[in-house]
């Protein structure tokens, strides 16, 4: 299924549509603030297998982000941040980052695997963070990636759904998504080690 939600005003019933195929197992392709997302309710053992078929790799190899509405929950799924990463991260999201923490025991139990780290995602995109916030926890999520160089494919939401549709449940058309990743960030160590340059600048906010 197709489903056309406008960004800068997101229809609740719509959201509310697709937050109930999540709860009930589906799979989505949704817009974030940068690349269009493969996701699913992170409680849902049979729908993270299901993406890690789709995207043929193995639940404990995967580098999934949870994306949150907001950070209220983080400390659900991260062992500890100190102050100064929590304040850095306070200014930069919602942003096109992804932060790598140490996960806490709670992590591993939602993914069926071993586990020792977590990316928390917080996108600008009113639709992605609506969708969180009306399933009521986050989405396990991973890009949507090309075989090919064909760019349209993962910024052409018709042209996803195409190429999907047999896979995922609903397809959500919020308009032409960027073909530039989110900034990976390991605060790990207490440090902050850029993994990934993406389309987010992490010194405006240091």
């Amino acid at each position: 299924m197709l489903i056309k939600i406008y960004p800068e005003n997101p229809n609740p019933k719509a959201i509310e549509q697709v937050a109930d195929v999540l709860r009930k197992g589906g799979l989505i392709i949704y817009p974030t603030d940068t690349v269009y997302g493969l996701g699913c309710d992170i409680t849902n053992h049979r729908a993270i297998e299901a993406i890690c078929r789709i995207r043929n790799i193995k639940p404990d190899k995967a580098n999934f982000s949870f994306i949150c509405y907001d950070l209220s929950h983080i400390s659900d799924y991260i062992k500890t941040i100190d102050n100064a990463t929590f304040r850095v991260i306070k200014k930069a999201l919602p942003g096109p980052f992804t932060f790598i923490f140490n996960a806490n025991n709670n992590v591993p139990k939602l993914l069926s695997s071993n586990k020792k780290t977590v990316g928390i995602r917080v996108p600008d995109n009113n639709i992605a963070r609506d969708i969180v916030k009306a399933l009521g926890n986050p989405i396990l999520s991973t890009s949507i990636k090309d075989d090919d160089d064909i760019i349209e494919y993962s910024t052409d939401p018709e042209l996803i759904y195409e190429k999907y549709q047999d896979n995922v449940d609903i397809v959500i058309d919020g308009g032409y998504g960027g073909n530039i990743p989110s900034t990976v960030v390991d605060c790990t160590s207490g440090e902050f080690e850029i993994v990934r340059e993406g389309k987010g600048v992490l010194g405006e906010y240091l």
